[in-house]
């Protein structure tokens, strides 16, 4: 181990052992009622999935396939990019009903299909926005504005950490690229940084940027850093009060303690063959999404508070914005989680650990019901499919409706609506989870959200 690294261990151990001279402040726990889920992943799926080739069965559009979209009413059509005509497509792939809840799923998900009677579907979520950015935003912070805090980031502020050893909030993001709004989804925002995500890459040499000393650089020494656990100390003993120094003491001993654990952590070796293929690391497609998977959940059973994955990048493509192909681009996408996320789910259920986890799939919004070029299609915020399972939830059961054609929720259910009854099945009360901030009690809802009590046990 490195002299970095052994500088921050004795940090650690200081704190283990009740020294006066470490900078690690937990607090207590917020909640208002007895929690149902102890932990939370939620795999976001970035660019826009487009409901009706997916989730959303919709038979009406093959009965309108080719015709100008006219949903009646004189209700205006508009397209966000370019989609000229408006002609209605219907979608290219088969849907048949999974499970004993009868589930109707796409082709394009047949792995996912054979676990709808664990979950439990939201058919009609809505957005304000149909731009990836605002509409990120919203789903990850509830605001379409940037500077707000994460989800990850209040359940951490809310919550705090149950192994601290390991950070509260992980974020793994698709090794392509980060997604859009790049950090801004993942932001602590106004809360203390502390409750910002950590970046996770594990198909990096190095999982955790920075977590040790670059080889390259020859000007950090063991003397260098002994002067630099001297000033800490000396600066520590004098009760700073300044947020931004805290906030730097308590990363030097979280690095302390993740030198210690994420060797252990990161070390797949131990796991069976059986567990490897069930998360589809036999197999390229799948590999890399499988890992990320299977790392999760050795995080959810070493108590990791929140972890989020992200399928797709930012960008025109390797993501789920299929403006021109859906026949090519949904399924070479679909394909690299499909397996790997049934396989999380299976393994979860066989371990216990979806008993009080908390597993949520979701994007930012959906796709609209005609034709972009040849088979592609544009950005709809009226309308797109999440669906949740494990701690608290009701398996096989579907609440809301979008229209015959998936284009516009008939029951629309917000992403406040969502984060309030995941805060709900953590044990929070998402009106009193609140942080002052420029004058204004501020929460992860704003002034909105109902909990979905229809998705609960």
């Amino acid at each position: 181990m490195s002299n970095t690294a052994g500088g921050f261990v004795a940090m650690a151990m200081g704190h283990l052992l009740g020294r006066s001279d470490t900078f690690y402040d937990i607090g207590e726990p917020v909640t208002h009622h007895p929690p149902k889920a102890r932990r939370v992943i939620q795999l976001f799926m970035n660019g826009g999935v487009s409901p009706m080739d997916t989730f959303d069965y919709k038979p009406a559009l093959r009965d309108l396939d080719g015709q100008t979209f006219d949903p009646g009413g004189d209700q205006r059509v508009e397209s966000v990019t370019r989609s000229p005509g408006f002609k209605v497509m219907a979608s290219p792939f088969e849907f048949k009903r999974h499970g004993q809840c009868g589930q109707w799923v796409s082709e394009v998900l047949p792995h996912m299909g054979s676990m709808v009677d664990e979950m439990a579907f939201i058919m009609s979520m809505h957005s304000s926005s149909n731009v990836h950015g605002v509409a990120s935003y919203m789903q990850n912070t509830g605001f379409a504005l940037p500077g707000f805090p994460a989800m990850g980031a209040w359940i951490s502020y809310g919550l705090g950490a149950v192994n601290q050893n390991l950070p509260a909030f992980v974020v793994m993001p698709d090794p392509r690229g980060l997604p859009y709004n790049n950090l801004g989804n993942f932001s602590s925002g106004f809360l203390p940084s502390r409750h910002g995500a950590t970046l996770i890459e594990p198909s990096a040499e190095d999982p955790i940027a920075f977590l040790h000393p670059p080889t390259h650089q020859d000007h950090i020494t063991a003397a260098s850093e002994l002067d630099g656990r001297k000033l800490l100390s000396a600066l520590a003993s004098q009760d700073v009060k300044d947020p931004i120094f805290q906030s730097r003491l308590r990363s030097y001993e979280q690095a302390a303690r993740l030198q210690l654990a994420s060797p252990e952590l990161f070390d797949l070796s131990r796991e069976s063959e059986a567990v490897r293929k069930l998360y589809g690391m036999d197999q390229e497609v799948t590999r890399d999404f499988g890992k990320r998977c299977l790392i999760a959940r050795r995080m959810l059973e070493r108590d990791v508070r929140f972890i989020q994955l992200w399928s797709g990048a930012g960008g025109p493509s390797n993501n789920w914005d299929n403006h021109a192909n859906i026949d090519q681009e949904l399924p070479w996408i679909a394909r690299q989680v499909d397996l790997p996320i049934a396989g999380l789910l299976k393994d979860l259920k066989a371990t216990g650990l979806l008993e009080d986890t908390l597993v949520i799939w979701t994007t930012e919004f959906g796709r609209m019901p005609f034709t972009q070029g040849e088979s592609g299609r544009d950005h709809n915020g009226g309308t797109f499919v999440s669906w949740l399972a494990g701690a608290g939830i009701q398996p096989g059961t579907q609440i809301g409706r979008s229209d015959p054609w998936a284009w516009r929720a008939e029951t629309p259910i917000w992403c406040y609506d969502l984060h309030a009854t995941i805060l709900h099945l953590l044990g929070v009360d998402h009106t009193r989870l609140t942080y002052r901030h420029n004058g204004l009690e501020r929460r992860l809802t704003d002034v909105h959200g109902h909990i979905l009590r229809g998705l609960l046990a």
